[in-house]
């Protein structure tokens, strides 16, 4: 029994060094080269959330509306917030 609880503990580690590593390999890489490893969409409208003043992602955000009048949120809070006015 001792044997096994041995080899998990070496298995976490052995994992947790490899993931390290690799990690501090690939911030000298993205340093390197000047690209980062997540892209990020360039050009992406966003838009200002009218009661906490946040900007979201259209895509991402929750709509609202309120006669002929949209508005995009962040929270449900918020939206909720808007249409009680």
């Amino acid at each position: 029994m001792t044997w096994l609880i041995r080899f998990l503990l070496f298995a976490i580690l052995l994992t947790l060094a490899v993931r390290a590593v690799m990690r501090l390999f690939g911030g000298i890489i993205e340093g390197a080269t000047g690209e980062p490893r997540t892209k990020v969409a360039s050009g992406t409208r966003m838009v200002k959330d009218p009661v906490c003043g946040t900007y979201v992602v259209p895509s991402r955000a929750l709509a609202g509306s309120r006669g002929d009048k949209t508005a995009w949120f962040c929270s449900s809070e918020c939206r909720d917030a808007w249409q009680r006015r």
